[in-house]
């Protein structure tokens, strides 16, 4: 726990002795401090290996992710990303990781808390994605990563249990600072798809992420195709080895008006 004390210690020094003190953090380039992230030896072999194929690099140097920032990162799943996440804000920084309760069938508690034992500027957030515990014009930054299709997703008795995509955007806008980003990435359906699909393909129209996002408030401001593949097939789910970890993925940024 204190060498990985000490490497986010180190890594936030580093930061900003490219970038200058705490007070200009929003100006600082994140291209080196997520570089030395992703690199560092210290981080778990096994999320090291999925690098490449999510591109988290290219994902956070467009995310704009900086020492010393607020993160909530909405549907952390088994905490690939908060590991990195958790680095790159290093002591001065926290990270709020978020997983509604129905997660817990796919990820347990022991490898939940087996990821936070090490991580000190890290704490666990078990709510709906639309009663998020964190105060008001708190959070720097909120990602959703490959996340967004989720509120579609029905239980055997065939409700929406995860949140009311309404209400699930604006309390996204109610967490955010003025000014804070919200990072949405996720599998893209056809041009034109029904939200439906989320629950079904497990894909969604970007269209649909942006309609909602600017409804509560916020405003996109860039976009990337860094995870975009030509070839997918948007008919099939997400799941399956024609596609699996090589589907067309869209990549938004969105701010909080000041």
């Amino acid at each position: 726990m204190q060498m990985t004390k000490t490497l986010l210690l180190g890594c936030t020094i580093f930061a900003f002795s490219i970038g200058g003190c705490s007070g200009e953090k929003h100006h600082i380039d994140n291209a080196a401090v997520v570089i030395a992230s992703i690199d560092n030896l210290d981080r778990p072999a096994k999320d090291k290996k999925d690098d490449v194929l999510r591109k988290s690099a290219e994902v956070l140097k467009f995310s704009g992710i900086v020492p010393g920032m607020t993160i909530v990162e909405l549907e952390a799943g088994g905490g690939y990303y908060t590991e990195i996440l958790s680095r790159i804000v290093g002591d001065s920084g926290k990270v709020i990781m978020q997983n509604p309760p129905a997660f817990d069938a796919f990820v347990t508690a022991e490898a939940i808390q087996a990821r936070l034992d090490p991580l000190l500027n890290v704490r666990l957030n078990k709510t709906n994605f639309d009663v998020l515990d964190v105060p008001d014009n708190s959070a720097d930054m909120v990602t959703w990563i490959l996340g967004p299709h989720e509120l579609w997703l029905k239980d055997k008795e065939g409700n929406l249990t995860l949140g009311a995509p309404d209400k699930v955007y604006a309390e996204i806008f109610r967490v955010l600072k003025p000014g804070g980003t919200f990072i949405a990435l996720d599998h893209k359906a056809a041009a034109g798809a029904p939200v439906t699909t989320g629950g079904t393909t497990h894909r969604i129209d970007p269209v649909h992420v942006t309609a909602l996002a600017e409804a509560a408030g916020l405003k996109l401001v860039d976009t990337s195709d860094i995870l975009a593949n030509d070839e997918d097939d948007y008919t099939i789910m997400v799941f399956d080895p024609k596609v699996r970890r090589k589907t067309d993925r869209f990549l938004h940024k969105y701010i909080k008006p000041k």
